[in-house]
């Protein structure tokens, strides 16, 4: 597939071929899916905690005794009808962690840039070699490559442009920087454009295999 690149103007200035086995491989939306479920359990802490009946404090004694008293028998307050006594089927610390091979993941993200690069979301750029982090300089330059859609900027290596690029990016709400050996599936699906350096094309590639 071949792509304009463009400079930091949004003009073009060649073409160059996007690797067939990254951005145009079969689509699987049912691997895709999975991928998206497992970063996002794997993203839950699982700290959330109530307590059960053994662990409220109290409640030692029985309420009132069993029989002649007209109400209802009881045997302790921190059972879980009184107000205040413990919690029965509620949440307790757990991992909601899903494995998924490493060569599911790959085809995941192959998947997804694929899906990118049909929808014409995939912009390349010469490079992204700033001097100085300025948000104000950084925004034209997104505005002049994607308009008002949102970007996910992919760096080859973390470097002192990396450095330059993520701060000058960090305050724009609508775009992220990122290094290519951290994409994941839900950056991608969570920005309307992939902003990517041709450098990165050779990146993407060692690392989705």
């Amino acid at each position: 597939m071949k792509v304009d690149v463009l400079d930091l103007k949004g003009q073009k200035i060649r073409e160059v071929e996007l690797p067939a086995t990254v951005f145009e491989a079969t689509i699987n939306i049912d691997l895709m899916h999975q991928a998206y479920n497992r970063q996002m359990a794997n993203a839950r802490l699982g700290t959330h905690e109530t307590k059960v009946r053994s662990e409220v404090r109290g409640g030692g004694r029985k309420p009132w005794k069993q029989k002649g008293t007209g109400r209802a028998r009881q045997g302790s307050t921190n059972a879980a009808q009184w107000v205040g006594g413990g919690r029965i089927h509620t949440p307790h610390p757990r991992s909601y962690e899903q494995r998924m091979p490493k060569k599911m993941r790959q085809a995941a993200l192959r998947s997804v840039l694929s899906v990118k690069a049909a929808e014409a979301g995939i912009v390349v750029i010469d490079g992204f070699d700033i001097t100085e982090p300025k948000t104000r300089l950084m925004a034209e330059t997104l505005f002049n490559l994607v308009g008002t859609s949102t970007a996910l900027v992919l760096m080859p290596v973390k470097d002192q442009n990396y450095d330059l690029v993520m701060r000058s990016a960090d305050n724009i709400e609508s775009a992220k920087v990122l290094l290519a050996s951290y994409l994941n599936i839900r950056d991608v699906l969570s920005f309307d454009k992939v902003v990517i350096p041709v450098k990165t094309i050779d990146a993407l590639v060692a690392h989705l295999g």
